[in-house]
């Protein structure tokens, strides 16, 4: 082993030992008790954090899976009810919100900080008022118990062990292995409560519903529906409730037997309270079921089928803003752009809080150059959800405009998604910046080979290709950056390529070596 190489060991060494020792203090003093289970557990976010994350969220997850359904205030008033009154019997004091989101999928979910929202679909399935406090009490267990901030002092933990880790694999080919590692492993986390979250929901939700006064033996029922619903592989619940809350006998046979040991004290059902209050849901769940039939064809291009099923939709339930924004879409796709127009407006008079009609319309306005009507649609639906394409359209609009500055900000957003624009926007943004930040576009590494010679790698990470490339390679002194030699690219390189370009200079200290550094200065793009 080089006395370079031990140094980076030996480095990596007190680095893994100093995360460690970190650990250790936070381990020590970021201790409280848990104000559901009363144990004693590690807190490293504290409320104040959850309450953010939780007011930061809640509106953008909620329109990303359909919006708030709307159509019956009456219902959500009735779910809001059941939830505070199950609320007034819980062991911690939050801002706890409850909505239906607009979607068919069979789905309950809690933020940190008290934010629950229960699916459409779900309500559908639940037989009585027990059944939904059921359900309630669970995502109220889970936000009251902290089980979300604990998944994210997991992620934190597994952080400081890639951390260390890294370190410990630097100057290796498998410290990006290492790091990719761990962080699947967090953000597996992110998403599913653990068994432990799970059982403590399902235990302290019972005891909520006792004390809230309703008959626990509904949450047995509940399981034992799921167990089957899961045995069955319904593809819909799998998708939905399933993912984040995996039903078992295990869990049907705690709930039985907490519901023996509080000594079967039965309570409210509410069967035909529940019944009244979802009557109009399940009068209109065809046109629901036409709507999404009508999505699907849409997704393999069936254009026609898609409208004539969102028609039928209409025709038995005329106030979903959902059905009137989907025809407004396909009818823009068909290119009857007035008619559009007109659906879309609909969709927007009757629910003037879902990022999905301002999107559209925004485009259909943008291709029509009204480019103030456009900017005021897209931005609006920005400022519900900031999805691609109202900000690549936002780009578009800045570029014509000549404001390259929000231009660049905006195809800089969209070009680190994983959406289908993100490309596009990469061209966009290199030809508005790349010749002046060529630095942002294409980096520079310095190594060594076997003789001591300098070796500089240079990746395009743009979406263009490049050409006239200029690289500097200088040493960081005391007194300042000393340019030791500039080299250039006699060739053009392609979106992703990398080269390796060797320079006159030649070192044998490994500090020094850490002292060189390598920037591309220059570069243009190659049309």
């Amino acid at each position: 082993m080089t006395p370079y190489n031990m140094q980076i060991r030996n480095f990596g060494m007190r680095a893994g030992r100093w995360v460690t020792l970190c650990l250790m203090l936070l381990l020590s003093v970021a201790c409280t008790t848990n104000p559901v289970t009363g144990e004693r557990e590690l807190n490293l976010v504290g409320e104040q954090q959850e309450l953010a994350m939780g007011e930061q969220y809640y509106g953008s997850y909620r329109q990303q899976q359909g919006g708030d359904y709307i159509v019956d205030e009456d219902l959500t008033r009735y779910v809001q009810s059941v939830g505070q009154r199950l609320v007034a019997v819980s062991d911690r004091p939050l801002p706890y919100e409850f909505h239906i989101v607009n979607d068919s999928t069979p789905n309950a979910w809690a933020l940190p900080g008290g934010k629950i929202a229960l699916h459409r679909g779900l309500l559908l399935a639940l037989q009585n008022e027990a059944e939904l406090a059921a359900v309630l009490a669970h995502e109220i267990v889970h936000a009251a118990a902290r089980h979300s901030a604990q998944s994210m002092q997991r992620d934190m933990l597994l952080q400081g062990a890639v951390f260390a880790t890294g370190v410990a694999l630097a100057d290796s080919k498998y410290q990006q292995v290492g790091a990719l590692g761990a962080n699947l492993g967090a953000n597996l986390t992110r998403f599913h409560f653990s068994r432990d979250a799970e059982r403590e929901s399902d235990e302290y939700g019972i005891r909520y519903m006792v004390r809230a006064g309703y008959d626990p033996q509904a949450a047995v029922s509940l399981q034992e529906t799921f167990v089957k619903l899961k045995n069955n592989q319904d593809t819909n619940w799998l998708e939905g409730l399933f993912a984040s809350h995996p039903p078992s006998e295990e869990r049907v046979q705690n709930n039985r037997q907490l519901v023996q040991t509080l000594g079967n004290p039965g309570g409210k059902l509410g069967e035909a309270e529940y019944q009244r209050a979802t009557a109009h849901l399940r009068k209109t769940q065809p046109a629901y079921q036409l709507y999404d039939q009508a999505t699907a064809a849409l997704r393999t291009e069936q254009t026609a089928q898609a409208l004539s099923l969102v028609n039928q939709a209409l025709q038995i339930e005329p106030q979903e803003a959902l059905f009137h924004g989907l025809r407004g879409h396909i009818r823009h796709l068909q290119g009857k752009n007035d008619a559009a127009m007109t659906n879309l407006n609909r969709a927007i008079t009757i629910n003037p809080d879902y990022f999905g009609f301002y999107v559209v319309r925004g485009l259909l306005q943008q291709k029509r150059d009204n480019r103030i009507a456009a900017q005021r649609d897209l931005q609006a639906s920005a400022d519900l959800l900031p999805t691609p394409e109202a900000l690549f359209g936002l780009g578009e609009l800045a570029q014509a405009a000549g404001n390259r500055k929000v231009a660049i900000e905006y195809f800089g957003q969209v070009s680190q998604s994983q959406s289908e624009l993100a490309k596009s926007a990469g061209e966009r943004l290199a030809r508005l910046d790349l010749a002046r930040r060529p630095e942002r576009f294409l980096s520079a590494r310095v190594t060594v080979n076997q003789q001591q010679q300098v070796l500089i790698k240079i990746q395009n990470t743009s979406a263009v290709s490049v050409h006239q490339v200029q690289v500097v390679l200088a040493e960081k002194t005391r007194s300042g950056v000393q340019t030791h030699e500039r080299l250039r690219l006699s060739r053009p390189l392609a979106p992703g390529a990398e080269v390796v370009l060797r320079s006159s200079t030649t070192v044998s200290d490994p500090a020094v070596l850490r002292r060189l550094i390598a920037q591309v200065v220059q570069a243009q793009v190659l049309d």
